[in-house]
């Protein structure tokens, strides 16, 4: 048995001990993602959280236009995962993202996407499936703030078919709320993520034509760390995992064109 005969040395080494026997300091990273990653980030943060385990990632899906909002207006996020690259750059011009962390991740692309018991013929009709008059509500998201929104737009003014479409259009508030439409009926059609409609959960559900990438803008997706984190070691880390060969590859397997690919 130990007698400790100087309190002073007795009450260091106890300190001593009470901090070996504490649990390592975890991060927290709060992520405002495009609403087109509401499947694939999980997998993303699984891989990275895997090879980090220090680090735990807090995901929140919405249009990448109102997150540009209220980011501006000081939501306490720390990196900015948005579906339009022009979001982060004027973030980065206004002061609230770090100027030299931007990164592309990669570059969406939008479907057609019909529930799986439609009688549309997909691969006949192609756009021109909207126009069938047993079609009556398609939905796209909002162009707006939604990023996917506009593209639907503008594919549809380029395709020959917005005029005779317009009258049907139901509008989500991002591209997982207009995927949900169809998905749960209220549209019988909708131009959506092609990310989203490649999600194992997703698998049997739908039916999508590809809309020609030429018809809309390229959906160019970029990343910035933001002003509250930009001190924030993990953020950094994270950036890099992001533009690093494992988050390539899961990105490409949910339909993303990526840098280097």
């Amino acid at each position: 048995m130990f007698v400790f005969r100087d309190a002073r040395a007795a009450i260091a080494i106890l300190i001593l001990l009470g901090a070996c026997s504490r649990p390592p300091k975890t991060a927290s990273l709060s992520i405002a993602a495009a609403a087109d990653l509401r499947f694939a980030f999980p997998v993303l943060a699984e891989r990275f959280q895997a090879a980090h385990p220090g680090t735990t990632l807090a995901p929140a899906y919405g249009s990448s236009g109102n997150y540009y909002s209220q980011i501006r207006n000081g939501a306490p996020f720390d990196v900015f995962l948005s579906a339009d690259v022009e979001y982060p750059k004027r973030l980065a011009a206004e002061g609230a993202a770090v100027p030299d962390s931007l990164f592309l991740y990669g570059t969406g692309r939008i479907v057609l996407w019909v529930p799986a018991q439609s009688p549309l013929d997909l691969d006949r009709l192609g756009i021109r499936a909207l126009e069938d008059p047993s079609v009556h509500h398609v939905a796209i998201a909002n162009p707006l703030h939604a990023p996917y929104g506009r593209a639907a737009e503008a594919a549809l003014r380029s395709l020959g078919v917005h005029d005779s479409v317009a009258p049907k259009l139901v509008i989500g508030e991002n591209i997982s709320q207009t995927f949900e439409f169809v998905e749960s009926g209220a549209a019988e059609a909708g131009l959506v993520a092609k990310s989203l409609t490649l999600a194992p959960a997703m698998r049997g559900k739908g039916r999508s034509w590809e809309i020609p990438e030429g018809s809309y803008p390229p959906i160019e997706q970029c990343g910035a760390i933001l002003n509250r984190a930009k001190s924030n070691p993990a953020a950094a880390q994270f950036r890099a995992w992001m533009m690093g060969p494992d988050a390539r590859t899961i990105l490409t397997q949910y339909g993303f064109s990526v840098p280097g690919r």
